[in-house]
């Protein structure tokens, strides 16, 4: 049987990250890379063996062209990506180290997909042959346009029978709490997985983690237990994964995932993890997981699938996963020595 293909819409950007743990003061050249979070969700599962699409709108120039070729490097299907516009957004990015914690600063505005127009995307054949919609609320977050897409192409999917999932993704730089909830809180209804953590829940949806405080590395596992049924409850979801990160330092963080489904939590091993870049950690998560639910796996699998890969995913340069399944499957098996394989 043909596999269905995953469609994720959002905004692709460049990268522009210093050499190494340089500062952006001590910086004279930039290493280039092409990303978004959905782009880096569908490199993930091509790389997996999954069909995956990316609905997008780049500036018709080489800038543009560069981004499709990544995604064509790793057989993401760029069909659907429309062109024209400005200018393609920019993102600069210092990594931390230590307790120096990681610092990014977006250049966005007046992007070519931000500006696309609502009529562009022809959402019935987009989703002729797919299994799977993703979004984000940085997606939801960059103009009343995107929006508005965001709105009809979740009504398209539900039209075509095709599996809705979200990433909150909280962003303080484009919009605040009260604007996020008046836009992404009727989007809900249309969601079957909510893929969040404390922040995006709190500021996204209004929904508080008791007892628990990121800054300080403090999670309650019974609060996000909490947390999860009152979103199941208060907006219709099927699913709710919750990513797990315990900041010890920039350099060394403890994951874990919790995924909560038909009334019960569970919880995947914990990683203690030395990072090599952080940046996506969250899209590998949601990807690791949107693969095991398209195979059919049980929520157990599935979460521990999802951890283990975006654990993978932070010992990895730039902003999308690139291990294989067996890769994933080795480290759930206990293999993760990281002793040479020859």
């Amino acid at each position: 049987m043909e596999k269905k293909k995953f469609i994720g819409f959002g905004e692709i950007m460049v990268r522009l990250a210093t050499d190494g743990y340089l500062r952006f003061l001590q910086a004279s050249n930039y290493n280039v890379n092409y990303t978004g979070a959905e782009a880096n969700m569908a490199i993930a599962l091509s790389y997996m063996g999954m069909p995956a699409a990316v609905v997008t709108k780049l500036p018709e120039n080489d800038i543009g062209q560069c981004a499709k070729f990544m995604l064509s490097k790793f057989e993401v299907d760029t069909s659907f990506i429309k062109w024209g516009g400005e200018r393609i957004g920019v993102y600069y990015l210092e990594r931390g180290a230590s307790q120096r914690p990681s610092k990014v600063i977006y250049d966005r505005k007046y992007s070519s997909f931000s500006e696309a127009e609502v009529d562009e995307f022809d959402w019935d054949k987009i989703f002729e042959d797919a299994g799977w919609f993703h979004f984000t609320g940085i997606t939801a977050a960059l103009s009343e346009k995107t929006q508005e897409s965001c709105r009809l192409a979740c009504i398209a999917a539900k039209r075509h029978g095709v599996p809705v999932s979200v990433d909150l993704n909280y962003r303080k730089s484009l919009w605040t709490p009260e604007k996020a909830q008046s836009v992404m809180k009727p989007l809900m209804q249309y969601v079957d997985i909510c893929f969040a953590n404390e922040e995006d829940a709190e500021k996204c949806l209004g929904e508080k983690a008791d007892n628990s405080d990121v800054t300080q590395g403090q999670l309650s596992i019974e609060a996000y237990a909490n947390l999860a049924k009152r979103l199941t409850e208060n907006f219709g979801f099927k699913k709710v994964a919750i990513s797990l990160r315990e900041s010890i330092s920039a350099s060394i963080n403890k994951w874990s995932g919790m995924l909560y489904s038909g009334g019960q939590a569970y919880l995947a091993p914990k990683y203690v993890m030395n990072i090599v870049d952080r940046v996506g950690g969250g899209d590998s998560f949601a990807s690791g997981l949107i693969y095991a639910c398209m195979n059919g796996w049980t929520d157990q699998e599935a979460i521990n699938f999802a951890t283990a890969a975006s654990c993978l995913k932070h010992s990895i340069e730039f902003d999308f996963n690139i291990s294989s399944v067996s890769e994933v499957v080795n480290l759930i098996n206990g293999d993760g020595s990281g002793r040479v394989q020859r």
